[in-house]
């Protein structure tokens, strides 16, 4: 079967400046970066992100081998704790301005379109421990004057931007599952973090449309979003899904492209007790700077039942989880080397549901990614690994991203994560995400078989699917 694309359609990949970049002449520390200094043990083989993929040292190298692989666009971010020496004044590192200046160019230059992302879980370390980090509406001002000092350097070559990369993974990492640093539980701080969140995205934008510099310029928001499949059609786990769909993807949904919350969620948590401290003039900007379009991560469905004791049982105040369950629906197809279901039609409800229920919006997949451990396993005799399981993946959601486009929904691109495999958070290097590999000892990088098949996908803006592999995903 042959699949065609727009013929400007992004090709692309997805990184951040905390994950690539490694800790070089930064002057500050971000929440990751300060939790491998003082625990180092609860990262995957103590490896930190002091050189991640030494980016900082070999963009000009490796922003080549991803124009060798055919890519359009590329997403990084801009590390908040390298390009300001003051956060209360947002005073310039003017050698970190350089860099980002050298980056951004070298992107041009090879005829790839820099993609730039502000926030990517990197909060400089020092506004946790002062103010609360975003439990402060004042680091939400400052959030903003970084966000100035942004567009004024860059936004006369750079059009495309993104405030933040997966708010809610910040709520429930830090506020909620522990799996980012400060690892509290507290869900009422979490729903006042996630408000605030919005609120600086919405003031980033606010601020954008005042000292962007380029026509052709736009702005928006990275959510990792899928639908929320119910266990069954009882009564029970449908409210379930409809509260995990509130709470996870109407959120911020609803605030970025709608301009309001759901008022559902709304109710839901002022009749909880832990509705966020707000003010008209607050939902007034809000309303009034909605995004210009969309960046959705997808990686694996989101299943949910209704939870197996009673909500009012839970040992603290308030968790969403109050309200449903994870569900682990039997016979699921697995990456087991990530612990995480691969189903690769959630995309194509997630393009229907923008069509339909957000004034289908120009959007496009800004994240999807399979992670395989010890990839060198399928290393062949040339030394390029073999990862004939990443391009079936990437074939599998573009098929269905493609039957989403036909029915209408407004996507223009897809992104990869990542071009070149990264630092991985608390999982470092264990799992391997991109079309290049690295060898972190050496900083070795090698192109994988993945790379070369995507070089002719970004050149033909075209796939050819078996008719064995279209009836699989068809059953």
């Amino acid at each position: 079967m042959h699949i065609k694309f727009p013929t400007d359609f992004w090709w692309g990949a997805a990184t951040s400046g905390p994950q690539s970049e490694g800790r070089f002449n930064k002057k500050h520390a971000n929440m990751f970066d300060h939790w491998y200094d003082i625990e180092p043990e609860a990262f995957y083989d103590q490896v930190g992100p002091n050189l991640a993929s030494n980016f900082y040292n070999d963009y000009k190298e490796d922003i080549r081998l991803m124009k060798e692989i055919g890519l359009n666009s590329v997403r990084t971010s801009i590390q908040w704790t390298r390009l300001i020496d003051d956060f209360e004044t947002a005073t310039l590192n003017e050698k970190n301005v350089a860099f980002y200046n050298d980056v951004i160019d070298e992107f041009i230059k090879n005829g790839i379109k820099p993609v730039i992302n502000l926030h990517h879980f990197d909060l400089p370390v020092e506004l946790y421990h002062k103010y609360g980090g975003w439990e402060s509406k004042h680091v939400v001002e400052l959030f903003v004057k970084f966000a100035e000092q942004c567009f004024k350097l860059f936004s006369d070559r750079v059009t495309d931007w993104f405030t933040f990369n997966e708010p809610m993974v910040v709520v429930e990492g830090e506020y909620l599952h522990q799996f980012h640093y400060p690892n509290l539980v507290d869900g009422k701080k979490a729903v006042q973090v996630a408000y605030n969140i919005q609120l600086a995205s919405s003031k980033a934008i606010a601020c954008f449309k005042k000292v962007n510099q380029n026509e052709a310029g736009r702005i928006g928001i990275i959510l990792n979003l899928t639908p929320a499949y119910p266990a069954s059609q009882n009564a029970a786990d449908l409210a379930a899904a409809e509260f995990a769909d509130l709470w996870l993807n109407q959120l911020y949904m609803n605030a970025s492209t709608l301009g309001a919350f759901p008022a559902k969620l709304t109710e839901r948590l002022a009749e909880d007790g832990v509705l966020w401290e707000t003010s008209e003039e607050e939902l007034e900007i809000i309303k009034n700077n909605p995004i210009d379009y969309l960046g959705v991560n997808f990686y694996h469905p989101h299943r949910v039942k209704a939870p197996e004791v009673s909500p009012n049982s839970l040992a603290v105040d308030w968790l969403p989880e109050k309200y449903f369950e994870e569900y682990q629906m039997p016979g699921r197809r697995m990456n087991v080397d990530k612990g995480w279901e691969i189903y690769p039609k959630a995309i194509y409800d997630i393009a229907v549901n923008i069509r339909d229920n957000y004034n289908n919006i120009e959007w496009f997949v800004s994240e999807n990614g399979m992670g395989v451990s010890r990839e060198e396993r399928y290393l062949n005799k040339q030394g390029m690994i073999e990862d004939d399981y990443r391009i079936q993946f990437i074939q599998e959601h573009l098929y269905w991203l493609h039957k989403g486009m036909e029915e209408g929904s407004n996507c223009f691109g897809y992104h990869l994560w990542t071009p070149i495999d990264c630092w991985s958070w608390k999982n470092a290097y264990r799992n391997r995400y991109g079309f290049i590999s690295t060898d972190i000892r050496t900083q070795i990088k090698t192109i994988k078989k993945s790379g070369y098949w995507f070089k002719n996908v970004a050149d033909t803006s075209e796939i050819e699917l078996t008719e064995k592999l279209v009836d699989q995903l068809n059953k």
